[in-house]
């Protein structure tokens, strides 16, 4: 197993002479034989373990050894605790997909503060294998099929070589005491499943059944770093970046309609699953307005074009301002500050900028979302205008309208926030006092 682990350690080229190396260790046997392993290369420089709190005394019992054993081979000793279950349900996620947020972002930290050069976990060639049937399951492209990568970044996985039964012999010749989660065996999660149930199946069939899906993913690995910068030329040619929003224009997009692969390629960084892709195509080739959400995304039918922003919460309001103080505890404001006309001397004509006569203004205000019937009498007009016509002017999309707010005083629009001011607040010859508001950019 060491001969191995170092010939795959210099093919993979994972690490270099002078490499100081933190080694993920949860007190499990993949980990336990990692940490040795990397220690006999002379690699190991330090050891994190994340307490994950899930299973009480025994998540406490895994800290406990792994601490020992660092202490007893004098290697630096990492350990935090985690409040997993409230942090999946905070970001409404599962409690693995939590565990895994949690402890790559502290490896990180870790990493940058005592000057690791990389973070060692310890997937073997069953993990990748099992990763790569629930990709599967639930749907995925090309590189969901191409399993994990030895190394990504600043992680690396010395271990996917080896299959978990080689792992348990190198741990029993050696005498590696590690501990076994009792939740290992429970087929409640979807990867166990996998493990106890689905594999011995398939291993009927092919008793080799581990291996020959592990060449597969190789081989598809190999396929993926082709495709990927075609897939790269296609999204540059047809997706253009305009501030918070991509814009796609569809008639670039009529080539690839059929072409299931590559569509799913292109669309799956917006939330696009397979499920979606005909539901998107829909939504393209429908009216102006129709609007597709995903996971995370926005897609709105806009003219000729496909608009995706990200699925985030547009504000809601109503926000009441009673000074001019409390204007900066409004999520929506940046700055504000008064001045007078003597001391202006640079207006910015940016709608982010809104420049009022002070004796115009009447607290409290009051910041909300626009509403069917509103009307103001846009900057430079002296008839009013609905919004919704303003709107219609500006060209402005869906997504626009529905984060747009206005700024009310005294019953009336002062100013359509990111947008322009109404004339009525404008600066004239009589102003003496000048109130600044800068919104918050987009």
């Amino acid at each position: 197993m060491y001969k191995e682990f170092k010939k795959y350690i210099e093919e993979q080229d994972l690490i270099k002479k002078g490499d100081r190396v933190l080694a993920a260790v949860s007190g499990g046997v993949d980990s336990m034989v990692m940490a040795d392993l990397l220690l006999e290369t002379g690699s190991l420089s330090g050891i994190a373990h994340c307490n994950f709190c899930l299973r009480g005394s025994e998540s406490d019992g895994d800290e406990s050894m792994v601490k020992n054993y660092a202490a007893g081979i004098k290697i630096p000793f990492h350990t935090i605790r985690f409040d997993t279950n409230d942090y999946a349900k905070l970001n409404g996620i599962s409690v693995e997909m939590a565990a895994r947020e949690l402890r790559y972002e502290w490896f990180e930290k870790l990493r940058t503060k005592y000057d690791y050069d990389l973070i060692a976990v310890a997937h073997n060639l069953n993990d990748n294998v099992e990763t790569l049937i629930l990709n599967l399951v639930r749907g995925t492209g090309i590189a969901g099929l191409a399993g994990m990568k030895p190394k990504a970044g600043r992680v690396i996985r010395p271990l996917l070589f080896a299959t978990r039964q080689s792992i348990e012999q190198y741990a029993d010749v050696r005498n590696i005491h590690f501990r076994t989660d009792s939740t290992n065996a429970e087929t409640k999660y979807k990867r166990n499943k996998i493990r106890h149930e689905l594999i011995p199946l398939m291993k009927e069939l092919n008793p080799s059944v581990e291996k020959t899906i592990n060449e597969t993913a190789l081989r598809l690995s190999g396929v993926n770093e082709l495709t990927v910068p075609v897939i790269s030329g296609i999204r540059k040619k047809i997706f253009k970046v305009k501030g918070r929003y991509t814009h796609v224009v569809i008639k670039m997009l009529k080539p690839y309609w059929n072409n299931i692969a590559v569509m799913y390629e292109l669309f799956k960084p917006f939330g696009i699953t397979g499920s979606l892709l005909r539901d998107m195509e829909n939504v393209a080739r429908g009216r102006t307005g129709g609007m597709l959400i995903t996971e995370t995304h926005r897609f709105l039918k806009n003219r000729e074009e496909l608009i995706i922003s990200l699925k985030e919460a547009y504000p809601e309001g109503p926000y009441i301002v009673k000074s001019v103080s409390g204007l900066l505890k409004c999520p929506l404001i940046e700055s504000s500050l008064m001045t007078t006309p003597e001391n202006c001397h640079r207006i910015n004509p940016s709608g982010h900028e809104a420049y009022l006569d002070y004796s115009m203004i009447a607290f409290p205000l009051v910041f909300r979302k626009w509403q069917p019937g509103d009307f103001f009498y846009p900057f430079g007009m002296k008839t009013r205008k609905k919004l919704s016509d303003y709107f219609i002017d500006r060209k402005l999309s869906r997504f626009q309208k529905d984060k747009t707010m206005v700024m009310e005083t005294d019953g009336k629009i002062a100013w359509v926030v990111g947008e322009r001011i109404d004339n009525r607040f404008r600066i004239g010859e009589k102003t003496q006092k000048i109130l600044v508001i800068k919104a918050k950019a987009d």
